[in-house]
C-alpha cells in the first residue's frame, strides 16, 4: 500500500484522542511489516504514553524491521513521558514516515535528526496538510503562546441572533445544537461575555452528546454576573474564569472565589478588558482551545482584535428582520473591500440549518 493509505489510518486513530491530550497534540500511528498493519496506536491523553509508543505495545508480532507511519514527528525530550525517538530506534525500526513536523522548539527537526542520526529511514511530509489540520489549536499554542480561537455563532438567515426584545431561544434546530455541544467537548474552554449572562444565563456544559465539559470563561469588566448564575455550578470542579478590571467590586470578586470562580484583573480596553491579554493568560494557563460563544459585543471585539482563527456559524432557514439583535457586533467598516475575508470556507447542513465554517488567517 502507498504511504498515504497508511498514514489515512493513523490520522484516524489520531482522532480518537481528540478533546483528551491538550496541551498535547493528538497523534495516530501505525506499525507496518511485510505490507501488513502489525501495531495500532493514538496518544490518549495527556501524561498516558504516546502514540509511538503504544503502537509497539500493541504489535503482535516483532517489530524489528518494521515501518512506523506516525502523524507528527516523534519527541526527542523528557516531558511527561519519556522521549519516542529513544523507543523506535531501541525497537528496531528500520523507517519511520512521518505527516509533519512539530512546531514544537524542544522538537521541531531534532526528532528527525535522532532518527536518522541511528541509521533509521526517514520520510517527511506525507498527507501533511491533512495531518496539520488535525492539530491547528496546538501549533496555534505552541508557536504563539495563545490558545486557537473558534468563533462559534447561530442567527437567522439575515443575521440575527435574537428577536426584538432580545428572545433568542432557539433560532436553530436541535441537530445543530448538538454540534454546538460537540464542538464545546472538544475545547478547552468556552468564552462569553457578560451581557450573555445576563441574557441567557447559560451553563456552558456538554450536554446533548457525550465530553468532557470545558472551562469556562466569563469576560466581565464591571463583574455583573450574578452569584446565583448558573456558570457558577460546579466551578470548583470544572473550572471558571471570571476576566474583570481594576474597576470591579473586590467585595464581589471575594464572594465569586469563595464561589469557585478564579477572577482575574486585566487591563481595561476600550468598551471592556484587553481581550488579548486575556488569550495570553489563558495560554500560560495551558488552554490551547477557545470556543467563543458570544454575544455580539465580545465577537466583534475579537475579530476588530484579530483574535479569531476559525468561523463556525449556524444559520436557520428563518428571518428576523433588521429590528432583531446582529450576529455581531459594529466593526466599522467603511468600505466592503476592506472587510474581513473568510477563506477555507466549507457548506453542510446541519439538520434543517446551514453551517458555514472558514478561517480568518492561516495556520
Amino acid at each position: 500500500m502507498p504511504h498515504e493509505s497508511y498514514m489515512f489510518q493513523a490520522m484516524s486513530l489520531a482522532v480518537k484522542g481528540a478533546g483528551h491530550t491538550s496541551p498535547n497534540p493528538v497523534v495516530g500511528a501505525v506499525i507496518v511489516k511485510g505490507d501488513k498493519i502489525i501495531g495500532r496506536g493514538w496518544h490518549k491523553k495527556a501524561g498516558m504514553p504516546h502514540a509511538e509508543i503504544e503502537a509497539i505495545k500493541s504489535a503482535k508480532e516483532g517489530v524489528s524491521g518494521a515501518a512506523l507511519y506516525v502523524t507528527l514527528e516523534p519527541c526527542c525530550h523528557w516531558g511527561r513521558t519519556p522521549p519516542c525517538t529513544g523507543a523506535i530506534i531501541s525497537a528496531g525500526i528500520k523507517k519511520v514516515v512521518i505527516g509533519h513536523n512539530d512546531p514544537n522548539p524542544k522538537v521541531a527537526g531534532k526528532g528527525v535528526r535522532a532518527l536518522k542520526a541511528a541509521g533509521i529511514a526517514v520520510v517527511t511530509g506525507v498527507l501533511r496538510d491533512e495531518c496539520r489540520g488535525l492539530n491547528e489549536a496546538y501549533i496555534k499554542y505552541i508557536t504563539s503562546g495563545m490558545p486557537f480561537v473558534t468563533l462559534k455563532l447561530a442567527s437567522s438567515l439575515d443575521g440575527r441572533i435574537a428577536a426584538v426584545g432580545g428572545a433568542s431561544k432557539w433560532i436553530t434546530g436541535i441537530e445543530a445544537r448538538r454540534h454546538a455541544h460537540r464542538l464545546r467537548g472538544l475545547s478547552d474552554a468556552v468564552m462569553v461575555g457578560v451581557n450573555t449572562v445576563l441574557a441567557d444565563d447559560p451553563e456552558l456544559t456538554v450536554r446533548f452528546v457525550k465530553g468532557k465539559n470545558p472551562v469556562r470563561v466569563v469576560v466581565d469588566s464591571a463583574l455583573k454576573t450574578p452569584l446565583s448564575a448558573k456558570v457558577f455550578v460546579d466551578a470548583d470542579k470544572d473550572g471558571l474564569i471570571i476576566f474583570t478590571s481594576d474597576k470591579a467590586s473586590r467585595a464581589k470578586a471575594t464572594k465569586a472565589k469563595a464561589l469557585g470562580a478564579d477572577v482575574v484583573r486585566v487591563s481595561s480596553a476600550k468598551g471592556g478588558v484587553d481581550l488579548k491579554e486575556v488569550m495570553k493568560e489563558l495560554g500560560r494557563r495551558e488552554i490551547t482551545s477557545l470556543l467563543v460563544e458570544g454575544g455580539g459585543t465580545i465577537a466583534a471585539g475579537a475579530v476588530k482584535k484579530g483574535l479569531i482563527d476559525k468561523l463556525c456559524l449556524f444559520m436557520a432557514p428563518k428571518l428576523i428582520g433588521g429590528d432583531g439583535v446582529a450576529v455581531i457586533g459594529p466593526l466599522c467598516v467603511k468600505d466592503p473591500a476592506k472587510a474581513l475575508p473568510v477563506s477555507g470556507m466549507t457548506i453542510a447542513m446541519i439538520g434543517k440549518d446551514i453551517l458555514v465554517e472558514g478561517y480568518f488567517k492561516g495556520i
